[in-house]
């Protein structure tokens, strides 16, 4: 195999959740904190504003969240997520299972809870990951810090040439980029010819769709 690991983000690239379950999620936030701001945004907005200058910004920049206010939100969004399951994208098991039988090793590089990611994988059917970095780690080692390469390369003894980084963000592509490791964008969640636009530009490939990233991986 080409790459021996495969760091994969959750939200939009394995899972299809930003459009069921973050973004009612946020508007339904917004209804209670910011009723003025409820219907400023549509979701392809709201994705943009994921892309850059990602979630954080968006609340205390934006909307001006206070502390307090971010950790209510985060309960908030917490409770949402409890109750509603993401689906996985079709053919993201299939290739999981071939990557993981022949030796490979997954890890997860998210901005959601471990907890829901181990949840969601079991949900679908998916081989559980080896590893996962989640929303759980303190905010100065979450993506896009370099530290779950580093936690990768240092367990598993990986030369940076044979780690994939796919993700369909800006900050899984600042964290690949940080690394030293390859970068794949995950362009099958949705539309937006701004960050597909980037993407193609700067990724050392460009996914339009999940078989792609089987025939990358065989």
């Amino acid at each position: 195999m080409k790459y021996k690991c495969l760091i994969l983000d959750h939200d939009d690239t394995v899972v299809n959740s930003t459009a069921t379950i973050h973004f009612p999620s946020f508007i339904e936030y917004l209804k209670y904190a910011r009723p003025d701001r409820a219907d400023s945004y549509t979701l392809e907005e709201f994705i943009l504003k994921n892309f850059t200058p990602g979630i954080v910004s968006l609340f205390r920049d934006e909307l001006g969240l206070t502390d307090s206010e971010l950790d209510e939100e985060q309960g908030f969004w917490e409770t949402f997520v409890k109750t509603r399951y993401p689906t996985a994208y079709s053919g993201i098991r299939e290739i999981l299972e071939r990557f993981v039988s022949e030796g490979g090793i997954v890890a997860v590089a998210s901005h959601s809870m471990t907890r829901f990611i181990e949840r969601d994988y079991a949900h679908n059917g998916l081989p559980a990951p080896h590893e996962i970095f989640g929303w759980d780690l303190p905010r100065e080692l979450r993506k896009p810090n370099p530290y779950a390469v580093e936690v990768l390369i240092k367990k598993y003894g990986f030369a940076p040439s044979e780690i994939l980084m796919v993700d369909d963000l800006k900050p899984g592509f600042d964290m690949a980029r940080a690394a030293g490791i390859d970068f794949a964008a995950a362009g099958w969640g949705y539309d937006v010819p701004e960050i597909e636009s980037f993407m193609r530009e700067h990724s050392d490939y460009y996914l339009k769709t999940v078989d792609e990233l089987g025939e990358l991986l065989a």
